[in-house]
This record gives C-alpha cells, structure tokens and sequence, in this order.
C-alpha cells in the first residue's frame, strides 16, 4: 500500500499547487500534506482494487476525501475547538501559522474538494452521488453534528449510548462514507454492506483513539496523551476500562470481517488495510 499512499502524496501536492499563493495555500499544504496514514482515501482506492476497478482514474475523488478529512482536523485543532498544539508530530496549523490562517485553510479544502470531484472525469449521476454522499456525511447530519455532541459532553458524563452516538457521526460517517463511495463506483448494489463495515470500523477506530490517549506512545502518536482527561471528555476508557475496551474493539472488527466476506470481491485487499488498523499505535 505504501505505493498508493505515495501516488495520493504526490497528487494531493498537484491539487493545491494550483492555488494562489499565499498563507492559506502555505497552511493547506502543511496539513495536508503532514505525515499521515491516509486511511479513507485507501479504503475508498482498496474497495475499488477489491472489484478489480482500476483506482487511478478515480484517485482525485479519494484525495477530496483527504481534503475534507485534514479540514476537520485543523478545525478540530482549534482553540475554541480540542485547542491542540500537536497533529502528527508537528505544530497545528494554528500554531504554525496563526488561527485566522488556519480557519481559512480548513474552509479552502472543505470548498475545493467538490471542485477537484467535479473535475474527474465521471457520468454526471455518479458524480452527484458521490458528491452528495461525502457532503451528507461531512455535513451537519454527519460528522458536523458528532463534533457537536463531542463539544457538549465535554462538561458532562455521557452513557455509553451517548458515547456511541457521537462516535457513529464524529468518525464514523467519513470512514463509512469512503468505502461507500468506493462502492458507488464499483457495485451498488453492495452499498449496505460497505456503509455497515464502515460504520463498524469507525466505532473500533475511536475506541483505539480513547485507548492510545491513555497508554500511547507520544513519539508514535504525534500528539501529547491525556487529552481527552484534560478535556474532561467521556470516553470508552472512562466507561469501560482499557481491557473492555480492547475487548470491544476486537468485536467489531469480527463484525467488520463477518460482513466483508458475505460480499463477492478480493477480501485479501480490505483484509491488508484492516489489519493495519487493528494494529496501529498511532
């Protein structure tokens, strides 16, 4: 995968070298193209390799997934937001550069990721379905709302319900959505399947993330540990402990695998990316 991940680095640079220069274009650059994992767009590229659908002529629609995936995250970043100093072992972009600079960097690649869509070469109706797909999920239904959750429960003890709620639409639209658009392209008819594993893998993903913020390495993450206590967040690892947590996030990735194999593809593709996941430390 590590040649995917370069061929979506060398194109992410592409995109935004044809902006205006300037510091919006500095900060957009810095965060995007930060060292990263570059998670969705691979899951939407491995879904697309798991039908046998040549991925490169649909390679800029994953790097708009990784436009509006690095814009969360400089928003997140924010003082008025998590108010982080740390993204993959760097400044944040508003410590970087300064938190007018990087609200405007956020909103940039949140805008010019429907451009570079619109620009790739598919049938219009596909077209509009993905788009509307991403920007529903990234939208104030999707991840905009678990963001919203995610600020309220700061200063209150949230159930594991509640919790699960805001994981479902913080993380999990945008993991979901880009194995959905990976399906849109390639079969729709599998469109159910893909949403619930996304949905699935999403949840375990942040229960990682509570997990890594207590016992991670701050040299591996990239970012300080104990945030989330700081922040006085509810977290899987406040309500059940690391070892329940643990356990519940080797649960969903059965029920991730469970559902990957009732479909009629390549599963070794996805199965190589989830693995990768289950064992991050980062």
């Amino acid at each position: 995968m590590d040649n995917i991940i370069a061929e979506i680095n060398c194109r992410l640079n592409e995109i935004v070298d044809q902006y205006k220069d300037g510091k919006v274009k500095e900060a957009m650059k810095y965060s995007l193209l930060a060292p990263g994992k570059r998670l969705r767009p691979l899951m939407m590229i491995q879904v697309l390799r798991s039908y046998q659908i040549d991925y490169r002529p649909y390679i800029d629609i994953a790097c708009a997934i990784e436009m509006i995936h690095t814009y969360s995250l400089i928003h997140d970043d924010l003082p008025g937001m998590d108010n982080d100093d740390l993204r993959r072992g760097r400044p944040t972009c508003h410590k970087q550069f300064d938190e007018a600079t990087a609200i405007l960097a956020g909103d940039a690649l949140l805008n010019e990721a429907v451009n570079v869509i619109l620009n790739v070469a598919v049938e219009a109706d596909l077209k509009l379905d993905i788009i509307k797909a991403l920007y529903q999920a990234s939208g104030v239904n999707g991840m905009i709302y678990g963001q919203q959750q995610d600020l309220y429960f700061e200063q209150r003890n949230a159930t594991l319900e509640e919790l699960k709620d805001i994981h479902y639409y913080k993380t999990g639209q945008l993991i979901s959505v880009s194995l959905v658009i990976g399906s849109l392209i390639a079969n729709q008819n599998d469109i159910h399947i893909w949403r619930t594993i996304g949905f699935d893998l999403g949840l375990a993903f942040q229960i990682q993330d509570d997990v890594l913020d207590v016992i991670g390495d701050e040299k591996k993450l990239g970012k300080k540990i104990g945030s989330d206590a700081q922040n006085h967040k509810s977290t899987y690892v406040t309500l059940l402990g690391i070892e329940e947590s643990q356990k519940y996030v080797d649960e969903l990735f059965e029920k991730c695998y469970e559902n990957l194999y009732s479909l009629q593809i390549n599963h070794g593709l996805i199965l190589d990316l989830f693995q990768k996941i289950l064992k991050r430390v980062s």
